[in-house]
């Protein structure tokens, strides 16, 4: 498939384009078109979807870009090595202008969490004007274990500390996801796919590239709020469902005292 970030008028946002729909489909990247899925985000609009948009959204995002066409010819977005890079260095490319028209933050102005004790989601006012983050993942016993990663999400640490983070998952549910159809376009040299004794037939970029990737998806669940996010986010186990469903909880004005 063929994706092409492509400049929008001032006020657009971030609007996929699927272009082999039978004419062109718009589907803004908010979370009032998320849908649930399996390990993954999926945006629909008028009975279409494009699916896996988590990664081209947190480069977006992470370098700062709150207005973009992306067009787009087949309904899952591609692979690639399991991270943006390929994204980011697109965008780096291409020249960047600034509209003149400054999109207001959604700022956070009190505590809002959503799920359990196991695993969570809490957004606090920012301790900068912007996105900060904390995020511990621990899956126990293992080659993955515990690992905590916490960092200002600015254009130049997303690219160095984010941006080649691959997403990475067990042999067991690798399995499980292409029985059911899925991830049919990727294999163990484009992402992390982790055995009893590491990934197999991969190696790592860091050693905690896990919770970075974890940490890349969290920011592309958050911009689904449709502006900049001015936040300190903390999480602990989270995925896709609990970053969306915060998403969701900010849209509708729970952790906000006002904006500015």
């Amino acid at each position: 498939m063929t994706v092409e970030f492509v400049p929008a008028p001032a006020g657009t946002g971030v609007v996929f384009v699927r272009t082999d729909a039978g004419g062109p489909v718009r589907i803004p990247a908010s979370v009032a078109h998320r849908v649930e899925a399996t390990a993954r985000t999926n945006l629909a609009a008028a009975g279409v979807q494009v699916q896996m948009v988590e990664h081209a959204i947190s480069a977006l995002a992470g370098l700062g870009i709150d207005c973009c066409l992306v067009r787009v010819d087949a309904e899952e977005m591609p692979g690639l090595d399991g991270s943006s890079r390929a994204f980011v260095d697109a965008l780096d490319a291409a020249a960047r202008d600034s509209l003149g028209a400054p999109v207001e933050p959604l700022v956070v102005g009190e505590v809002c969490r959503v799920g359990d004790e196991d695993a969570w989601v809490e957004v606090s006012p920012p301790r900068f004007a912007g996105l900060s983050v904390e995020y511990e993942l621990d899956y126990g016993p293992g080659p993955i274990g515990r690992q905590t990663l916490a960092l200002r999400v600015v254009p130049e640490t997303y690219r160095t500390e984010l941006a080649s983070a691959r997403t990475f998952i067990s042999q067991d549910d690798a399995t499980r996801l292409r029985e059911a159809g899925l991830a049919t376009t990727v294999g163990y040299g484009d992402l992390l796919v982790f055995g009893a004794d590491g990934p197999v037939g991969n190696t790592l970029r860091w050693p905690d590239e896990c919770v970075r990737h974890k940490v890349l998806d969290l920011v592309g669940d958050l911009a689904l709020v449709g502006r900049p996010l001015h936040a300190h986010v903390r999480a602990r186990r989270s995925g896709h469902r609990l970053n969306g469903a915060m998403a969701a909880r900010l849209v509708a004005g729970e952790g906000r005292r006002a904006s500015a």
